[in-house]
């Protein structure tokens, strides 16, 4: 399954949703992690807050290929993508590995996936150059097999993106 998540709203052509999932995280509501671990012990692989995030997290650890579209602020994530993602820790473990050297959580039954990170918005270079380290460093705990990280102007994000998916197309 390939899934494609926003943090603003994309006119975009249909796609086949038993194929394709486009989530738009503008159009959720979706509260901020409060760091309780009750995925990890009351309900474990479940957060305990019930909003739009539940939904979502199951999308992105099915998935074997993520697109996802992001206004890069202070080289991050914008605040809606940075909150869904530190929701989505239900799909790791609270166990801990050595990887690389380097410990990270045991993932729970996560597809390991091809990714594409699209920041977008006026972004200096030193901006890309700590959005695309802080990417890499998430890309373990995302099961990211491989990442690209791209950038472009706001006014050519959708244009980028179904440039993107005909790449998938193809492949």
């Amino acid at each position: 399954m390939n899934l494609i998540m926003s943090d603003r709203h994309l006119e975009l052509p249909p796609a086949d949703p038993d194929v394709t999932k486009w989530v738009d995280l503008s159009q959720m509501k979706i509260t901020n992690c409060v760091g309780c671990f009750g995925c990890w012990t009351k309900t474990p692989g479940k957060c305990v807050i019930r909003d739009d995030a539940v939904k979502i997290y199951p999308l992105m650890a099915a998935s074997d290929r993520v697109l996802y579209v992001t206004r890069v602020v202070y080289g991050c994530y914008d605040t809606v993508m940075k909150t869904m993602l530190e929701r989505a820790i239900p799909v790791q473990k609270a166990f801990i590995r050595l990887l690389h050297g380097e410990s990270h959580h045991y993932q729970r039954r996560v597809v390991p996936k091809r990714a594409v990170v699209l920041g977008y918005g006026e972004v200096s270079c030193r901006e890309r150059e700590i959005f695309r380290r802080l990417v890499e460093r998430n890309a373990s705990n995302m099961n990211f097999q491989d990442v690209r990280v791209e950038f472009g102007p706001e006014d050519g994000v959708e244009q980028a993106v179904r440039d993107e998916v005909l790449t998938w197309e193809r492949y």
